[in-house]
């Protein structure tokens, strides 16, 4: 995938459970087929946890 989109990250993370850690959001993401780039933004974003997909959504697109 060129660019990452929100949509992207919410297909990907479809079915997690919040509050979430990172690496049970990287294991939602990879059982629902994302690619490398989008597991490497999520594990870049340097929170342990997330209260809601809004709040992943701005740690993976807040730093761009």
């Amino acid at each position: 995938m060129a660019d990452l989109s929100p949509i992207d990250l919410q297909k990907a993370l479809k079915g997690a459970d919040y509050p979430a850690g990172q690496d049970d959001l990287v294991s939602v993401a990879r059982n629902n087929g994302a690619d490398d780039q989008l597991v490497q933004k999520l594990t870049r974003t340097g929170a342990k946890r997330f209260d809601g997909p809004d709040e992943v959504q701005k740690a993976v697109f807040g730093n761009e």
